[in-house]
C-alpha cells in the first residue's frame, strides 16, 4: 500500500497529521467524477488516495463539510478500481449539492452511473460516512453521533469483484461541476483508509 498521493490536482499534500485531524481539497469549477449515456465520461475530480490491492481494501471513513452553493458540488470518499486494459470503475459517495440543499450522496459506476441520495439527518451540510468490506460486498454506511450509530445507506456487490482490477484508489475527493462559480473548498476531518497488512 502506497502513501497519499493527489490525482488530478497541483496542490501540496497535507501534512500526515492533518489527515487524521482536519484538511481541505480544492476543487475547480468543471471537475467531476461522472458517467453517464450516451457518450458522457467525465473523470478530472482531484483525489487524495492511497494505491493498494483491492483484495488487501477493509474500509474507510471520513468526515465531509463545506459551502455548498452551485448545483452539484460534492466531496466525500471514493474508491477507483484500476484495470489492465486501462478502464476505471468506481464508487463515490459524501455530500452533494441537490435541490438547492447538501444531501448524502452515493454514486457507483459499473458501466455506467447509478446515483441515490438522503436528505442529511438534521438538515446540516456535513456527515461522517464509511465504504467497509463486508463479505463479498462494498457497505456504505452514514454514521451519526450519540445513539443513531451507523446506518446502512447502500450496497454496491460488484465493486470489490476482482477480475482484470491491477490496483484500487482509495481516499477523498472534491469536485464542482458547474462552468461558474470559482474554486469549492471542501473539509476533511479525520480521513481513515485501511488495507490489510
Amino acid at each position: 500500500m502506497s502513501a497519499f498521493k493527489f490525482t488530478f490536482s497541483t496542490q501540496p499534500l497535507p501534512p500526515p497529521p492533518s489527515l487524521s485531524t482536519t484538511f481541505a481539497i480544492k476543487a475547480n469549477p468543471s471537475t467531476d467524477t461522472w458517467s453517464k449515456p450516451p457518450s458522457t465520461h467525465r473523470f478530472n475530480a482531484p483525489i487524495l488516495h492511497k494505491t493498494g490491492p483491492l483484495a488487501s481494501f477493509k474500509r474507510a471513513s471520513v468526515h465531509i463539510s463545506a459551502q455548498w452553493s452551485n448545483l452539484y458540488d460534492q466531496g466525500g470518499l471514493i474508491l477507483v478500481l484500476n484495470y489492465a486494459d486501462g478502464t476505471k470503475k468506481w464508487v463515490k459517495t459524501g455530500i452533494e449539492f441537490v435541490n438547492g440543499k447538501p444531501h448524502v450522496s452515493t454514486v457507483a459506476k459499473d458501466n455506467w452511473a447509478d446515483w441515490s441520495l438522503l436528505e442529511i439527518p438534521g438538515g446540516g451540510g456535513e456527515a461522517k460516512i464509511e465504504m467497509v468490506r463486508e463479505g463479498n460486498g462494498l457497505w456504505v454506511y452514514l454514521v451519526e453521533e450519540g445513539e443513531g450509530g451507523k446506518k446502512a445507506i447502500r450496497e454496491v456487490t460488484w465493486a470489490l469483484v476482482e477480475e482484470g482490477v491491477t490496483e484500487a484508489w482509495v481516499g477523498v475527493y472534491a469536485a464542482r461541476p458547474a462552468k461558474e462559480g470559482g474554486e469549492l473548498v471542501v473539509e476533511f476531518k479525520g480521513l481513515e483508509v485501511e488495507f490489510a497488512e
